[in-house]
């Protein structure tokens, strides 16, 4: 028999480096959850991905057990990282940051496609150009 879910919680931690302490702990706190548990089981899954956000997907059941879900990278993130940019543009319209080629495009939107909600590679290359964009990237046209 499946155990009943009580809570799923949403949380996007740095790789490796999960303390009891806020976010993690007020996050978890009110679900009577062993936080440094979770902590525990979080930085051994996430040792390998030092130095990239990692968005978890938390199930907490009825009996104070949980499971959790690694999801890739934002995908700002991943373009910061794939042009070696500190930070987005504050103002993306006019103030270009960066610019991305449509091999690096490809590159970010295969490595997200499992959590993207697009049904072809063509779709997804869509859904990463806009997040560029938003961040006052130019994507290099073909």
């Amino acid at each position: 028999m499946a155990k009943e879910v009580k809570q799923i919680v949403k949380l996007q931690i740095q790789a490796g480096k999960a303390t009891p302490a806020p976010p993690v702990g007020t996050a978890l706190g009110p679900h009577g959850l062993n936080i440094q548990e979770f902590c525990t089981k979080f930085n051994d899954a996430t040792k390998d991905r030092m130095g990239e956000v990692v968005p978890v997907e938390l199930k907490i059941y009825i009996d104070r057990t949980f499971d959790f879900v690694l999801k890739t990278a934002p995908v700002a993130d991943m373009i910061k990282k794939k042009i070696n940019l500190k930070k987005g543009s504050g103002n993306a319209l006019q103030q270009k940051v960066g610019q991305l080629t449509d091999a690096q495009l490809t590159d970010i939107a295969e490595a997200k496609m499992p959590d993207l909600n697009a049904n072809d590679i063509e779709a997804a290359k869509r859904i990463v150009a806009g997040t560029a964009r938003q961040m006052g990237v130019k994507i290099e046209e073909k």
